[in-house]
């Protein structure tokens, strides 16, 4: 029998290695599958994953979560993660005003790890100080509403370690996976965690899945002639759940196979199981990515929506795909993604306003990266099939 594998929290609490993201739930037109996230959920908690995690902004993801728990009564079987949208917080009130929110949309009277969503440097922190946000997180603990403290990070390592020193966090969440090995927090801010005993949690495993299904044919075969036998994604999880000072693992799981998959990796891994030749397959890997990819977008939305309606991160999916895969593909997935639509979704609807790089936790210079891919993506060919589609208009 699969049994999922758990490391403590900073109470000595027994966290799932695995966490269920659920900002990836699969949707039925606009609104989420309710059916089938409940199916994986229940399974997911069955099969012991005991963190989920959700935020404010994810559309629908903390209703659907909510009702999933209270109708199967399994509340008390797991941990809701959530995030307060600190972006948007203007006073104290408006502290209160989200936090009751989602206690509302979750049906719970308690978060157990909340977080300060997308802190980027310490001057976010810092406005949050000033409106009395610790006097207010003291008064929630007192009261059990919330459990543990925590922040989510983008940003670079200096910032990441100023944020940790500032507050007596219970945990933290950072972008971390072999290509981010040192960018943002980097190593050197896991590391500065684990010393500080604040567990980990770790977001973005397989960079939005480009470490699964953009991998360059190189790289593929890189791992087909291993005697590991490892699949892409099992690469990605085995190389994190090597370290020690990693807490728990997020995957935006919307399979069932996806699911089972993850949850027996994180059943037979174990610390310090890397040898040498592994060390060494990560590092070819890694090489043959760099020399292909053209824009590090892990396709986490925080971009979207554009005042324009431009589809950023699929107008930079679709770049990558030109020179992960091949031209041919990566313009025909292009155009499938943006003609299509009854808004037309393309990147030469770009105004350069700025507003998507002030969100990019990456710090990708978006509005550059968008010509050059409106420059190879947007063929002649392209654009005649576009001028085509608006006028017989097949979505009518």
């Amino acid at each position: 029998m699969i049994k999922i594998q758990y490391r403590k929290d900073k109470n000595k609490k027994d966290i799932s290695i695995l966490g269920y993201g659920c900002m990836r739930f699969t949707k039925k037109g606009n609104k989420i599958d309710i059916d089938k996230a409940e199916k994986e959920i229940i399974q997911a908690i069955n099969l012991g994953v005991n963190y989920f995690d959700t935020a404010y902004i994810y559309p629908g993801s903390e209703v659907a979560l909510g009702e999933i728990l209270k109708k199967n009564n399994c509340r008390e079987r797991i941990n809701i993660a959530t995030k307060l949208p600190q972006y948007l917080i203007k006073s104290q009130k408006g502290i209160e005003k989200y936090f009751n929110e989602q206690l509302l949309r979750l049906q719970t009277t308690y978060i157990d790890y909340y977080l300060m969503h997308m802190l980027t440097d310490i001057a976010s922190w810092e406005k949050l100080q000033n409106l009395g946000i610790e006097d207010w997180i003291k008064e929630k603990k007192e009261k059990g509403e919330i459990k543990n403290i925590g922040f989510s990070f983008h940003g670079n390592t200096d910032m990441f370690l100023k944020i940790l020193d500032a507050y007596d966090w219970d945990f933290c969440q950072i972008q971390y996976n072999y290509m981010d090995e040192n960018s943002q927090a980097g190593k050197k801010g896991l590391q500065a965690a684990y010393d500080k005993n604040i567990p980990v949690i770790i977001m973005e495993p397989l960079r939005g899945g480009k470490l699964v299904d953009l991998l360059p044919h190189k790289a593929k075969e890189i791992i087909s002639k291993s005697p590991r036998k490892y699949t892409p994604a099992e690469w990605s999880f085995r190389w994190l759940y090597n370290q020690k000072e990693v807490t728990c693992v997020l995957s935006g799981m919307n399979s069932m196979d996806m699911l089972e998959e993850n949850v027996k990796i994180a059943s037979s891994c174990e610390i310090n199981s890397f040898i040498e030749d592994d060390n060494k397959t990560i590092e070819e890997i890694k090489s043959e990515i760099n020399a292909n990819i053209k824009v590090g977008c892990t396709a986490c939305g925080y971009c979207m929506p554009c005042p324009k309606g431009v589809d950023i991160p699929s107008t930079f999916r679709c770049y990558n795909q030109m020179y992960t895969e091949n031209k041919r593909s990566g313009r025909k997935e292009y155009f499938q993604v943006t003609a299509f639509k009854k808004d037309v979704a393309d990147a030469s609807k770009c105004v350069g306003c700025g507003k998507c790089e002030k969100h990019c936790p990456q710090n990708i210079e978006i509005i550059e990266k968008l010509k050059e891919a409106r420059n190879e993506l947007q063929t002649p060919v392209i654009k005649l099939q576009q001028i085509a589609l608006r006028i017989f208009k097949p979505w009518k």
